[in-house]
């Protein structure tokens, strides 16, 4: 039963794609309805919670003074860890990191930090002594489909948010984090042969390979993942680049009309 339901489902959403339509009733690069609400965990420097569909995604920041590391003395750290646990699908599983939390935590990373917009030499207090760690924390609620962009405009959005709590650890007063950019994933799955823009649950399920690509402000490509088995040609990738552009867009005046208010 476990594998024929995908292969039914497989079969219905190619007999959909043929017809150029989606399970849901979306055009192929559309995407859900997006509620971002920020400020809304009390135990966080900066926090934001991101509503895409039924997919329901908390991301919290937090601050730690630690030694900095030998080769780079005068930089501070980032982290991002994420949780899936059984509250947000019954797929997921109790216990230690599972290889799912371990990729999702590292593609969000790896979209903020090869973006740049957090100056590493900006968080130093005492070269060689004392620097800031950033961590982001996110917690996946309800996997209702493509949590991978969802988690990533919360910890963007928390980010933007945090404040520096350097009242606290008596090293100053507290100031707001410098945050020089707001980097956005987009994610595309192919579905039935072609490739679809934030698939919801039923097309992650009877899907195949998917693509996350993260873009800065000024359109430029800082990171991109590709995740299960399948290749995409080049004239895929251009279509698939260029609608995420238009995405990121989309999605960076949202997290732009929340600072905003």
């Amino acid at each position: 039963m476990v594998e024929l339901v995908p292969n039914l489902l497989r079969q219905e959403m190619a007999r959909l794609a043929e017809q150029d339509a989606r399970i849901d009733g979306r055009a192929r690069f559309e995407g859900r309805e997006i509620i971002l609400e920020t400020d809304c965990l009390y135990n966080a420097e900066g926090s934001a919670k991101v509503t895409m569909g039924k997919t329901v995604v908390y991301a919290g920041v937090k601050f730690e003074i630690r030694t900095p590391w030998p080769d780079r003395p005068s930089e501070g750290s980032l982290m991002c860890g994420a949780e899936l646990r059984p509250v947000a699908h019954r797929k997921y599983e109790p216990g230690p990191p599972s290889p799912e939390s371990i990729e999702l935590g590292r593609v969000v990373d790896r979209g903020i930090r090869e973006s740049g917009c957090i100056d590493m030499n900006s968080l130093c207090i005492i070269p060689g002594e004392k620097v800031w760690g950033v961590m982001i924390d996110i917690h996946v609620l309800s996997d209702g489909g493509n949590i991978f962009d969802a988690c990533g405009l919360a910890a963007i959005a928390a980010l933007r948010t945090a404040v520096v709590p350097a009242e606290r650890f008596d090293v100053g007063e507290d100031y707001t984090l410098s945050v020089n950019g707001t980097p956005i994933m987009a994610s595309f799955t192919r579905v039935g042969g072609r490739y679809i823009y934030d698939p919801c649950e039923e097309e992650e399920l009877g899907g195949d390979e998917r693509i996350h690509i993260t873009i800065g402000d000024e359109g430029h490509l800082h990171s991109l993942q590709k995740g299960l088995r399948g290749v995409f040609t080049p004239q895929e990738f251009a279509e698939i680049f260029e609608v995420a552009q238009e995405k990121c867009a989309e999605l960076r005046k949202i997290v732009a009309e929340k600072e905003a208010n």
